[in-house]
């Protein structure tokens, strides 16, 4: 069932172009990330799927419902944080609490002081006098004290110390976990690699990948350093096909690997090696090439 879904979604302003022509589906219960530079279009494709702006073409749904046409229904299920949040000054948790739950028809206000505890907000300090990150804590809380089916967060983590994003990433896995969908906004990729189940990679307002983070991590490439031994003869041994060495002198080989891990131990085996080190999958480099490389530009 899906929980997003738009088709052929554009949105120009003038003639700079939002999204282009944008058609992704996201499942219920999962867990997304929605990747890109900062420009990218996810901002622009989030208020388009609030009903915030109109678009100039194509759809947007989420519940099935039209989100430009209906998006008073659209926004009574979704919890929303906005990129750019705004408060009115004399806002308390408690009292913002208070009049979210009269909006939501639901009492809000037990859900909301545990998350008060959790994220360490004092429930009467006004917004005026809230930093940054204190701020972002009191939007985080309003938008998930309903437990809403559907939470959309652009770039949730601004301003927030580590400990309060381990606690945020701990929390959204349990919401997932128990069936709630998040579409989680980002421009960093540590934190959707750590937090999600599948990764949208924006740029220039389109798509330009679409899957899940282990299928990402079989086509990242490894970093190898490989050990010769000091009485090693090895300057006539040629690297394997799929060993692409950038470095090389007379004690160690540096380079990457696009096989499996166990096939370049087999290549070891019969060689003049003292040790060899196989460090995680360089996801960094492979999302700059979604970035940046020249197909990827159109």
């Amino acid at each position: 069932m899906s929980c997003i879904s738009t088709n052929n979604l554009t949105k120009y302003y003038g003639r700079r172009v939002g999204v282009d022509h944008l058609s992704i589906d996201v499942s219920a219960g999962e867990l997304l990330g929605f990747l890109g530079p900062n420009g990218a279009g996810k901002t622009t494709t989030i208020r388009l799927l609030m009903g915030l702006l109109k678009p100039n073409s194509g759809s947007a749904c989420v519940f099935d419902l039209d989100c430009w046409q209906q998006s008073h229904k659209v926004k009574a299920g979704v919890g929303y944080l906005p990129g750019d949040l705004r408060l009115y000054p004399w806002f308390t948790a408690r009292y913002a609490l208070k009049l979210f739950s009269q909006i939501h028809r639901k009492d809000m206000t037990r859900e909301g002081e545990k998350l008060t505890e959790l994220f360490d907000l004092d429930p009467d300090l006004r917004v005026d006098h809230m930093s940054r990150g204190t701020r972002q804590k009191l939007g985080l809380i309003l938008a998930l004290a309903p437990r809403p089916p559907l939470l959309i967060l652009d770039e949730p983590t601004t301003g927030l110390d580590p400990i309060i994003q381990y606690k945020l990433y701990t929390l959204l896995r349990s919401l997932a976990d128990e069936g709630h969908t998040i579409f989680f906004s980002s421009h960093t990729l540590s934190e959707v690699e750590t937090l999600c189940d599948r990764v949208m990679i924006l740029r220039k307002g389109k798509v330009v990948a679409n899957e899940s983070i282990e299928s990402l991590r079989d086509r990242a490439k490894r970093v190898v350093t490989i050990y010769w031994k000091n009485s090693a003869n090895h300057e006539a041994i040629m690297a394997p096909t799929f060993l692409t060495v950038s470095e090389k002198n007379s004690k160690t080989w540096t380079g990457t690997i696009e096989a499996d891990a166990m096939e370049l131990m087999r290549w070891c085996q019969d060689k003049p090696i003292a040790d060899v080190i196989i460090e995680q999958p360089d996801l960094s480099a492979l999302f700059q090439q979604y970035y940046l490389s020249p197909e990827n530009s159109q």
